[in-house]
C-alpha cells in the first residue's frame, strides 16, 4: 500500500507562514474576484483575455464582448474576425479570438453547453493552461486550487517562500505550505497586497509590510535570478 508523504516544513519557515498569513489577512480580510463575471463561462474568457492584459482592461473589453455574445452557443456563431476586433485591446487578439470561438463550440459539443468541472477538461480547452484552469476551478467551483501567474511566483520569491524556478515549481512549494482550505482565498491576498505594497517595479523594501521583514538576497545565475538562502521543503 502507498501513502502520500507529507511536506516537512522548518520551525522557521512555519512561523514565517504563519506571520504572512496574518498579515495578508489584516489588509485583505475580504477577496473579491477581480474580474468581473456572472458565470463559468464568463469567467472562463475573462480569464482568457486576462492572458498578459491587466484586469483592469479586460473589465472594459468583456462587457461589450458578452453584450454580443455571453454563452457558449452564442459565442460560437459570432465570426472569429468580430471576437478579434472587440478584444483586440487586451492583446494577442488573433490567437484568444481563435481560442474562444473554439472552446465554446467545444463546449457545445463535448460538454453539452456547459464549462467542465475538472482540470482535465478544462486544460483540454484551446486557450486554457493550467493557471487559467486553476482560477475557475477555485473561483467558480469552489475548488481547492492555487493558480499561480507570473506575479505571485515574484512575491514567492521575494518572500523567500519558494526557490522555484517557475510557476509550476512555486505553486508545488506553496501548496506545501499552506493548508488547503487557504489556497483559494490566499492566491487573491497575494495578488491584492503585490498590487497595492509590493510592485515589480519602484518598490521600497522598507515600506512593504512583508518585504520589510521577509525579503531575501537574490542572487543571478545562469538561469536567471533566484533567491538565496531558502531552506528546501523535505519530504517525510
Amino acid at each position: 500500500m502507498t501513502t502520500t508523504q507529507s511536506p516537512r516544513l522548518s520551525p522557521k519557515l512555519k512561523a514565517k507562514a504563519l506571520d504572512i498569513l496574518n498579515i495578508l489577512d489584516e489588509l485583505f480580510p475580504e477577496t473579491p474576484i477581480p474580474l468581473q463575471h456572472t458565470d463559468p463561462y464568463t469567467l472562463l474568457i475573462a480569464v482568457l483575455l486576462s492572458a498578459q492584459c491587466t484586469d483592469e482592461r479586460v473589465n472594459k473589453i468583456t462587457p461589450i464582448l458578452f453584450a454580443r455574445a455571453n454563452t457558449p452557443l452564442a459565442m460560437s456563431k459570432v465570426p472569429v474576425e468580430d471576437i478579434r476586433e472587440i478584444i483586440k485591446p487586451c492583446g494577442l487578439s488573433p490567437a484568444k479570438s481563435k481560442a474562444i470561438s473554439t472552446l465554446s463550440s467545444i463546449i457545445m459539443e463535448k460538454h453539452g453547453g456547459e464549462v467542465p468541472e475538472s482540470f482535465e477538461a478544462l486544460e483540454a480547452l484551446p486557450g486554457v493552461g493550467h493557471k487559467t484552469a486553476s482560477v475557475v476551478m477555485s473561483q467558480a467551483f469552489g475548488h481547492p486550487a492555487f493558480p499561480v501567474d507570473t506575479h505571485i511566483h515574484r512575491l514567492a520569491t521575494r518572500w523567500g517562500l519558494s526557490s522555484g524556478k517557475n510557476v509550476v515549481e512555486t505553486e508545488r512549494n506553496l501548496k506545501a505550505i499552506f493548508p488547503e482550505d487557504l489556497w483559494n482565498k490566499l492566491h487573491l491576498q497575494i495578488i491584492f497586497f503585490g498590487r497595492k505594497y509590493c510592485p515589480a517595479r519602484g518598490h521600497q523594501k522598507e515600506d512593504c509590510p512583508i518585504c520589510s521583514k521577509y525579503s531575501v538576497a537574490l542572487a543571478v545565475t545562469k538561469k536567471g535570478v533566484a533567491p538565496t538562502g531558502i531552506e528546501p521543503i523535505s519530504k517525510v
